[in-house]
């Protein structure tokens, strides 16, 4: 999907603040919750989401979505991450 229509489906699914971020090879961040639910697309490189036991291991192209107060882990593969995603409220 391309950045456009996703922000495009961000912007109809309440997913107010939207923006684009990235995050260093390796950098890993331990087991945490946000207070808005998050939606995004992987851009470039890959980032492994953990949640409930699951890791999900995600690459250019893959959407997600983290439920608000969802505990979960980020763990970034050996090129970096770079993703488009909103926040919405709850």
């Amino acid at each position: 999907m391309d950045t456009k229509t996703f922000e495009a489906l961000l912007k109809q699914d309440g997913y107010g603040e939207i923006e684009t971020k990235g995050y260093p090879p390796g950098h890993r961040a331990a087991e945490h919750a946000h207070d808005f639910d998050v939606r995004g697309l992987v851009l470039e490189g890959e980032i492994t989401l953990g949640s409930n036991g699951v890791a999900e291991n995600l690459r250019p192209g893959d959407e997600f979505i983290m439920p608000a107060e969802q505990p979960h882990t980020e763990t970034i593969g050996p090129g970096g991450v770079r993703f488009l995603y909103g926040r919405r409220r709850t």
